[in-house]
């Protein structure tokens, strides 16, 4: 049996310490950076480490079905900083034998993280809390959009050097909200389980919802159709060679957003193609047709991208 569950080349002990330690990191990220008690802490660390480890698992489990050779998942721990994690990844070791392998693989990691994420969505905001909230209007460019952010560093060295006396400057200084970033999916569940809310207010939400937040956003991030992300992958097999130029166009749109919505954004758009790139290994049998079936699930991992996606993920508020 214990050679059916591992196979050579595995370190289950590594997996599971990483996996122990992102508990850890997760827990004392919330409870620290996000002024969290020890039960909101835990809520909030089980469920994005279940939300993450479903996500992986959809690879894996897809992956030996498949026969391809793949490890199990590694979760990365990140003390203190983000969530507390950046997420978790399996490593292929062996090709992949069609295109229709190709999107069972890609496709069942974003699939199985939503349907974990959605269910803790709805519970989350069944015991979040209506508060008062000042209203937030969309602006263009955004305020830390990086056209904002040069014209303000460039208004701040005119200051500097200017022969004019220097204005007061205000201290933001108080306590910090984060302002969690809407998509589609969470305005509809959030009409559907809390209903309409009135000008003027907002939700105080539970930590379950902030990790499926985070579970939605790394399932935006990996279904973007670029190189070997799951989208990627899709795209691949959907597209063959002439996916590179979807690809390129994914990381205009990430171009734009960094320009003109906010420049969190340059931080992916480099990962994403100085680290991952826009090419993608063939297959072993590329003349095998991608079946209609396979095509329909491309569809439906489109549909998950458009309501995952967040221009703005995540805001600082001084109050």
């Amino acid at each position: 049996m214990a050679t059916a569950l591992f196979r050579p080349g595995d370190r289950p002990l590594l997996h599971l310490a990483l996996l122990l330690a992102t508990l850890g990191t997760t827990f004392a990220t919330f409870r620290f950076s996000f002024g969290g008690g020890s039960v909101d802490s835990l809520a909030f660390s089980l469920s994005v480490v279940t939300i993450l480890g479903t996500h992986e698992m959809g690879h894996y489990v897809l992956a030996r079905l498949h026969g391809v050779d793949t490890t199990l998942p590694y979760f990365i721990p990140l003390p203190l900083l983000g969530v507390g994690t950046l997420g978790a990844v399996i490593r292929v070791r062996s090709r992949i034998p069609d295109r229709r392998a190709l999107v069972d693989i890609g496709a069942a990691g974003p699939l199985a993280g939503l349907i974990v994420a959605l269910p803790l969505l709805v519970w989350g905001l069944a015991h979040s809390t209506v508060v008062d909230a000042p209203s937030m209007p969309d602006v263009f460019p955004g305020d830390t959009s990086l056209w904002t952010l040069g014209r303000e560093g460039a208004e701040w060295l005119r200051g500097r050097f200017s022969p004019l006396p220097e204005q007061a400057v205000t201290d933001p200084s108080g306590t910090v909200q984060f302002i969690f970033g809407d998509n589609l999916l969470m305005r509809g569940v959030q009409r559907l389980v809390v209903g309409a809310l009135p000008p003027g207010k907002d939700l105080l939400v539970h930590p379950v919802v902030v990790a499926a937040w985070f579970g939605m956003l790394i399932t935006m991030l990996n279904l973007m159709p670029i190189g070997q992300l799951d989208g990627g992958h899709m795209s691949f097999a959907v597209f063959g060679r002439h996916a590179r130029w979807v690809g390129r166009a994914a990381a205009l749109a990430m171009l734009f957003l960094t320009v003109f919505v906010t420049a969190g954004w340059i931080v992916w758009l480099v990962v994403t193609t100085r680290f991952i790139g826009f090419g993608h290994p063939e297959v072993t049998a590329p003349e095998e047709p991608l079946p209609r079936s396979r095509k329909v699930i491309c569809a439906l991992c489109l549909l998950a991208l458009i309501g995952c996606a967040m221009p703005v993920p995540l805001r600082q508020v001084f109050s």
